[in-house]
């Protein structure tokens, strides 16, 4: 049967009232409406409606999970047939811009790092296929080694595997540039001169047995190239963006073309050079030295804590700052323990969806508890997380809280860590390729969880009033 994402719209309206609403928007799941008065709308009426996986009431904010592919076209239907919601139509910036400082600094951070993300994945499958294609007992079966293998195929696998990480600040200084305003351009240039070649190879340097020392400027002022230096390019790119909108206000219309990317590119890349790179860089090294130290507290412990705070972290908002952290440990490391640690909030948050769907009679429930399963399993969390988890009491948040701080755990004691970020759930087993032990011991790790929060769901936190069909519930009202 078609879908009536008119209908659906028009009832949605009808609940919330049209005069209640003062903006409209919506993301990748959700339909997102400003309203005067929250207290009018009653949640159960919409949650009834069709399609609609779950509510809640955020910053002002009404939300409505719908799921991706269906939001858009429920929100087209509304705006397209309504002047005066047209007319209250905003951006999904202006109306996600937080009154928290902190939290828009945060958001501002995941805007910078969510455009190289996908340079970052493909590196990290690159690497994991590296490692399988050239591990000793893959070739053996084949009966070759690596000393037979063509050069011009290791250099042009090193090519896949480490130029995104050797030209990182181009690419976190063009993004900058991007999001504050400049010429992304010039935030790529002067990225470049940061890890230009004929500086000293920062890897080089900090490697105590290649015999590559820094430059000295002035005396005391070491000068390297910044490979892998994530917050000297974020700060660079921030601070030129800001320098360039400024001249071109003050620039003459016939100097501006030539004489802003002029002064922008020196006064930045000096800047770098000699002030801020020395210092951020330091700032940075102390920064993955903290995380890595938590990470391997004995026990576990590092693993429990990360395990039960990012669910709580993606609930706030704040889970957006994990990405410059983790894009650090990549570029400093090579590896990316962070990620793996968080991971088993996606297994347990699908595992408490699956298995209110599982055992409710309510038919919207159990539509609603296995589409948002899946859409978990896809990597979106919101609509199993406040759809199901969050809407049905502490219980369920209970358990995928402690099965994701248990799976942090045992990842963190087994040392399983990944070699890249931005796969979540089922494609996340492609981050961990490169190894045997670390692919097989983070999926069997993952499907442990899943089980074990699906069962513990099953059995203890199903609330009644899912487990009735609709008949029941009238004839308990009655």
């Amino acid at each position: 049967m078609a879908i009536n994402y008119k209908q659906i719209g028009e009832e949605i309206i009808g609940v919330v009232g049209e005069e209640n609403i003062t903006g409209i928007t919506h993301c990748a799941t959700r339909l997102r409406l400003e309203v005067k008065d929250r207290e009018l709308i009653d949640d159960k009426k919409i949650e009834k409606i069709d399609q609609v996986k779950g509510v809640f009431f955020n910053a002002g904010q009404y939300q409505i999970i719908l799921g991706t592919g269906i939001v858009n076209k429920v929100y087209d239907s509304l705006v397209q047939n309504n002047h005066d919601l047209l007319e209250k139509e905003t951006s999904l910036e202006e109306m996600k811009k937080p009154s928290n400082p902190i939290k828009h600094a945060i958001r501002t951070l995941s805007d910078i790092f969510v455009p190289i993300i996908p340079g970052i994945v493909a590196t990290g499958l690159f690497l994991g296929l590296k490692g399988v294609f050239l591990n000793e007992s893959v070739l053996a079966f084949f009966g070759t080694s690596t000393d037979k293998i063509p050069e011009f195929v290791l250099v042009l696998l090193s090519v896949l595997t480490d130029t995104v990480f050797a030209f990182l600040p181009a690419l976190i200084c063009w993004s900058a540039f991007k999001k504050f305003g400049g010429t992304p351009i010039i935030g790529f240039v002067i990225g470049l001169m940061l890890v230009s070649p004929m500086l000293p190879n920062a890897y080089s340097v900090a490697d105590i047995n290649s015999g590559v020392e820094p430059l000295i400027a002035f005396g005391f002022i070491p000068i390297v190239g910044y490979q892998g230096s994530v917050l000297t390019a974020l700060v660079i790119g921030l601070l030129g963006a800001k320098l360039e909108k400024v001249l071109r206000r003050k620039m003459p219309n016939s100097l501006d073309l030539m004489f802003t990317p002029f002064v922008v590119i020196l006064v930045m890349l000096l800047t770098g050079l000699l002030v801020l790179g020395p210092i951020l860089h330091f700032v940075e090294n102390g920064l993955v030295y903290l995380i890595t130290g938590l990470i391997k507290l004995p026990f576990g412990i590092g693993g429990l804590l990360i395990g039960f705070l990012y669910p709580l972290a993606v609930m706030t908002g704040m889970h957006h700052l994990f990405i410059m952290i983790e894009t650090s440990l990549l570029a400093t490391t090579g590896f990316n323990p962070l990620i793996t640690l968080c991971a088993m909030y996606g297994f347990a948050n699908a595992a408490v969806s699956f298995a209110v769907s599982v055992k409710a009679k309510d038919k919207n429930v159990k539509v609603i508890g296995t589409s948002a399963g899946v859409t978990q399993l896809l990597g979106v969390s919101e609509p199993a997380l406040f759809g199901i988890t969050i809407r049905y009491g502490m219980k369920p948040l209970g358990i995928m809280l402690g099965c994701s701080a248990l799976g942090g755990a045992v990842l963190s004691l087994l040392n399983v860590q990944a070699n890249s970020y931005g796969l979540a759930v089922i494609l996340s087993p492609l981050m961990y390729i490169y190894s045997s032990y670390q692919l097989v011991t983070y999926i069997v790790v993952g499907i442990c969880i899943f089980i074990l929060s699906f069962v513990l769901t099953y059995l203890f936190v199903v609330p009644k009033e899912v487990m009735m069909s609709d008949d029941e519930y009238l004839g308990a009202e009655q």
